[in-house]
């Protein structure tokens, strides 16, 4: 199997990011290149990437993880969440479609269903993307999860 590479990204990727953030269809808000980690194969063919923003209420999300689509189910996603992990620690607070949420727990990510236990900035998205998707007839939700390295203690 082909290998890749995880590095920071540089201002040379910034297309490539935006390009691999409207493949997979996701939020292009809030794209800022430095913040971000690539995934690379080859002579730097750009294959994945993810980034980890700072809101005002002071939590850190995992947000805009992408990867191309001939190297899905191969890791990439996988090894830019491990890297951001270990670049900005615990926690790690994320928003996904319900359905992705069996794809994050095995990094020690959990859901988190009480809005009194969210950080104000995700207890807001929650509130007022779910209440769009009851209006779109929408058959997910959004998912609220954390990342705590070890919760007992937290």
């Amino acid at each position: 199997m082909p290998s890749f590479t995880i590095r920071p990204a540089r201002a040379a990727d910034q297309s490539g990011i935006k390009a691999l953030i409207r493949e997979a269809g996701i939020n292009p808000l809030g794209i800022h290149w430095p913040r971000f980690l690539v995934a690379v194969a080859g002579t730097e063919t750009l294959i994945g990437c993810g980034q980890v923003k700072a809101h005002g209420d002071g939590s850190s999300e995992l947000a805009s993880l992408a990867v191309t689509r001939p190297w899905r189910r191969r890791g990439v996603a996988g090894g830019l969440i491990q890297a951001l992990q270990d670049q900005h620690g615990a926690p790690l607070w994320l928003t996904c479609m319900d359905h992705l949420v069996p794809f994050y727990q095995p990094f020690g990510f959990r859901s988190i269903h009480s809005p009194q236990e969210m950080p104000p900035y995700f207890r807001r998205a929650s509130r007022f993307f779910n209440l769009y998707l009851a209006f779109t007839s929408s058959p997910g939700r959004l998912a609220v999860m954390v990342w705590e390295e070890n919760p007992a203690e937290q």
